[in-house]
């Protein structure tokens, strides 16, 4: 009886019942982890996706099984990118955007890497509905990627939130090479003039227009840049400071550990290492690394046309990683030349490029929904 007690516990083990795809997920969670603690990528956004991937990679917990914890989070994914962005609005000064209304271009530049990867995945054998989904991984948002996966192609969202997460988290990785390949060291230290000052009527005007503008345009970005508006409103209205508090800090970081434990828990091994999940990841990188391109790019035209007055490092920050992207474009700039300040600037196309993927996901939602 003593034995069968024994060999039953030692049966009932998660290290009995390891396959080797969970071990392989373990192992990505680790380094997940290592870079979000060690190397400081991003450590409040990929710290829980990579804890998530660790729990429900770990055998026979039921963590993530219909009615367990982590999948109650997930359940609730459809709320909260949503929320996320009524978070980034309260937290985002869109003052650079109104003071240099170009940015709203090299925004629009860098959300090239979404459609690329829409015909690339199609002629990987993808559905438009599943391309679609991919595509929108180079726009680097990672709430956009879910909100339009979960509507177009929710057998994906696992592989496409995690893609999307992993590659924001690592912008500082990813979009320095890129930057510094396709630029001189003649446009990397080119200093640009001080923005002018915008008054609060003109930030307490534009949250309200553009909500309206786009939205009667593209109904279905209504969840997303509505929030998204209605979350600076609250910072630039100067009446709603305790819910602009709220949202800037409390809602958005209680919404990212969930949000961030669930998408961590999507990524089983079993279901997650897939050959679909390797041409998502594959798609995904090259999405950004074309979405980055097109912003600089854009931005080297611009400074032709300008006459030398725009740095082109700050057409990469028209990718969604708010402020992730225009914290890259102020650190490669400062390391050409450390009196050069670009961040103010690089902020106009980081905040249009929020605005952009958003506008590309109604795209998609309304061709392919």
């Amino acid at each position: 009886m003593i034995f069968e007690s024994i060999k039953e516990f030692i049966t009932d083990t998660g290290i009995m019942n390891m396959d080797y795809k969970s071990a392989i997920m373990l192992l990505v969670a680790v380094i997940f982890l290592y870079l979000a603690i060690n190397r400081g990528f991003e450590p409040l956004l990929l710290t829980p996706i990579a804890f998530g991937m660790l729990l429900s990679n770990l055998p026979i917990t039921g963590i993530f099984d219909d009615g367990g914890l982590l999948y109650i989070f997930y359940e609730m994914k459809g709320i909260f990118p949503s929320l996320i962005f009524l978070g980034v609005g309260a937290m985002t000064d869109f003052g650079p955007l109104i003071a240099n209304p170009r940015s709203l271009l090299l925004g629009a530049a860098a959300q090239l890497g979404i459609f690329f990867a829409f015909f690339g995945a199609i002629l990987l054998g993808f559905n438009a509905q599943e391309a679609a989904s991919i595509g929108i991984i180079g726009g680097a948002d990672g709430p956009t990627a879910i909100y339009l996966t979960q509507q177009l192609a929710p057998h994906l969202l696992g592989a496409v939130a995690v893609a999307a997460y992993s590659y924001m988290a690592l912008v500082p990785v990813i979009q320095p090479p890129i930057m510094k390949a396709l630029t001189t060291k003649k446009e990397r230290v080119i200093k640009m003039d001080q923005l002018r000052v915008v008054t609060q009527r003109e930030k307490i005007l534009f949250p309200i227009m553009v909500t309206i503008l786009v939205v009667l345009i593209l109904p279905p970005t209504a969840p997303l840049v509505g929030m998204l508006m209605l979350g600076n409103l609250f910072r630039e209205s100067g009446r709603t400071l305790r819910l602009s508090d709220t949202a800037a800090n409390q809602l958005v970081n209680t919404v990212t550990i969930l949000l961030g434990l669930a998408v961590g828990a999507s990524a089983q091994g079993p279901t997650f290492l897939v050959l679909a999940t390797i041409k998502i990841v594959f798609l995904g990188i090259m999405a950004f690394a074309v979405g980055t391109a097109g912003g600089v790019l854009l931005g080297k035209l611009m400074n032709v046309l300008s006459g030398g007055k725009i740095n082109p490092l700050i057409g990469s920050a028209g990718v969604s990683a708010v402020p992730m992207a225009a914290r890259v474009s102020q650190k490669v700039g400062q390391a050409e030349n450390p009196s050069n300040f670009l961040l103010m600037h690089a902020m106009g196309p980081n905040v249009a490029g929020v605005i952009g993927s958003a506008v590309a996901a109604g795209v998609m939602l309304s061709l392919f929904s």
